[in-house]
């Protein structure tokens, strides 16, 4: 029975590592397709003088770099009002719990004080009958 899980497992981790080789081949052939796909609209970084890209492939870098700008900008403003909103939860959470501090000192001073009280009424209570009883035993 134990070996007969341990093939199993093994079968298992087999079809897993298969798997995993599969997906980094595609992920591979993506990415070299991509490459060589968009290889033409890369401008030289430092080159100048390599000859312009034309025309057409120009207005194709433009627009992508729009729309990159574009995309990324809604992102960054998405983000930045994500860390506002977390920054005035911090906020609300550091306050709310600076007030249960309060609210939890005021009733440990009720405690203490109803602590006293009650000790008070009691030592009254057992003096009375203490009195009490002497006064009837008299």
């Amino acid at each position: 029975m134990n070996a007969t899980i341990r093939s199993e497992q093994v079968e298992a981790t087999a079809e897993v590592d298969g798997d995993l080789a599969a997906v980094s081949e595609v992920e591979a052939g993506i990415r070299d397709f991509v490459r060589n796909d968009i290889a033409y609209l890369r401008r030289p970084a430092l080159a100048p003088e390599t000859t312009p890209l034309d025309a057409n492939a120009e207005a194709t870098v433009n627009n992508v770099n729009s729309l990159i700008q574009r995309v990324a900008g809604t992102s960054l403003a998405e983000i930045e009002k994500l860390i506002s909103e977390l920054e005035s939860l911090r906020d609300l959470l550091h306050a709310e719990g600076q007030r249960v501090q309060r609210e939890i000192s005021g009733y440990a001073q009720l405690s203490q004080a109803a602590m006293k009280s009650t000790r008070m009424i009691a030592d009254n209570v057992t003096q009375w009958k203490r009195a009490a009883d002497g006064l009837r035993n008299s």
